[in-house]
């Protein structure tokens, strides 16, 4: 599989009342298709956001971010261009990070989650740098992170969001 040289082309979800931000590493393939964050129907992302926030499974890109502005989260990613292979996050290079200063300083945002190791090293490298802002690894919700349960997600999930509650 070659290389693409690739941006990210649909913005983030959040609002003025976004206090969770959860950002991922680049859009898979699948979600540049749909142009919608966790777009691989394998992805756990809905399934574990709509049981930590206790309501039913969001279908169309307008109900998941109802549910998400609803649930004060907010969801973006940490690369706004890139070169990569397909959906690899181990093929990622030439990195240009996203800014988050419009949603830092317009959301009360008290915890920045990353959904998968590699969003949460992408972070600390290029946007920690910038911002001071701690960020909290999380497991990832793809279905490439076998090792973990629906259940075991929803768990860590929910205690961390919780947490910032």
């Amino acid at each position: 599989m070659e290389y693409q040289n690739l941006k990210h082309e649909f913005p983030p979800v959040w609002d003025s009342k976004s206090e969770i931000l959860i950002l991922g590493s680049f859009p898979s393939v699948k979600s540049r298709e749909q142009g919608f964050f966790y777009g691989h129907p394998r992805n756990r992302f809905w399934d574990v956001i709509s049981a930590v926030l206790q309501c039913s499974r969001p279908e169309s890109i307008e109900e998941k971010r109802q549910m998400l502005l609803a649930g004060h989260i907010a969801v973006w990613d940490v690369i706004e261009s890139c070169r990569i292979q397909g959906s690899s996050d181990s093929s990622i290079r030439d990195v240009v990070a996203n800014d988050l200063s419009e949603i830092l300083s317009q959301a009360p945002i008290r915890m920045i989650l990353a959904n998968g190791r590699t969003a949460e090293k992408l972070y600390q490298k290029y946007i920690f740098p910038v911002t001071h802002r701690p960020v909290t690894a999380m497991p990832s919700t793809s279905p490439a992170n076998a090792a973990w349960s629906l259940e075991r997600l929803i768990d860590v999930y929910r205690s961390a969001i919780k947490k910032a509650s």
